[in-house]
């Protein structure tokens, strides 16, 4: 991927700042660990221990071609302490963070409510924990002058369509839109504070969560995800919502708009799905 000249318009990207990113080692965690690392800037990729970790921060090093400025973070988001680490580490070898992007999740699908009570716990520390406790460990020292900085939250469509199929999934990526939400307005309420705060919104994604071997035609990969991103930032956006080869932006809105339709109107909970409401909905997409 070619470095995206946006890179240069956000002032907490540069030679010598540092990334946190969770997640890291594959996906769109990856793609972004490359983008900012050929931006100048020295990298932390944070995920699991093993393997697949140490290969990625080799193949970030190698891009760049400052092994010195990749640093492989092994840690479990689920847990609070594990990045507590990582932080102490990082600001002790790198300095405080000037992004930090809060990445890292699994597409476990623990079945439906009611079901299945140790996968469902996995699913939101990961997914939902691993977010908050990125922010408990980061949010002090990135706040505590008056730098420019950005933290990103990669949130999903399914936080705030919620389609059947993965309650959990759903729930977990719901609860991210609302903290970082929270977040935006607490960072703007703080004198002086110049972090901001962004929700990614992916849209289909080719990464190891989606269990294809190859890439759908449907969906987009990780560095089309992050180029997005990076344009996206440039322009201040919070809600980066992102299309893919097979829904646009309006698609997107529409369904959006009937979701939250679903309580201005006391339509059936996920009305998009009942059988009573099939052509209203087919209707309402249809139209300009």
């Amino acid at each position: 991927m070619a470095a995206n000249p946006n890179l240069a318009k956000l002032p907490a990207v540069g030679p010598g700042k540092v990334a946190v990113i969770t997640g890291g080692a594959s996906g769109i965690g990856l793609a972004a660990a490359k983008a900012f690392a050929e931006a100048g800037m020295k990298v932390v990729l944070c995920d699991l221990p093993g393997e697949p970790l140490q290969e990625a921060a080799s193949e970030v090093s190698r891009l760049c071609g400052r092994p010195a400025d990749i640093m492989a973070a092994g840690c479990d988001v689920a847990h609070a302490e594990s990045l507590a680490q990582v932080k102490e580490r990082v600001v002790s070898e790198f300095g405080v963070p000037s992004i930090l992007m809060n990445n890292a999740g699994i597409g476990l699908n623990p079945g439906g409510v009611g079901e299945n009570l140790p996968a469902w716990r996995r699913l939101i520390d990961v997914n939902f924990w691993g977010v908050e406790h990125g922010l408990q460990a980061f949010v002090p020292c990135m706040t505590a002058d008056d730098a420019p900085r950005m933290i990103i939250n990669t949130g999903s469509k399914q936080g705030i369509t919620t389609p059947p199929g993965n309650a959990a999934y759903n729930v977990a990526k719901a609860a991210v839109k609302a903290l970082t939400e929270a977040l935006a307005y607490e960072l703007r309420q703080k004198d002086g504070c110049r972090v901001s705060a962004h929700l990614l919104i992916p849209g289909f994604t080719f990464t190891g969560i989606t269990g294809r071997a190859e890439k759908p035609a449907a969906a987009w990969t990780a560095e089309q995800v992050v180029d997005f991103m990076i344009d996206a930032l440039a322009r201040g956006d919070f809600y980066i919502l992102c299309p893919d080869n097979d829904v646009d932006r309006r698609t997107d809105e529409k369904r959006m708009a009937w979701a939250i339709g679903d309580i201005i109107e006391n339509r059936p909970a996920l009305s998009r799905w009942h059988s009573d409401y099939k052509d209203a909905f087919a209707a309402y997409m249809a139209m300009d």
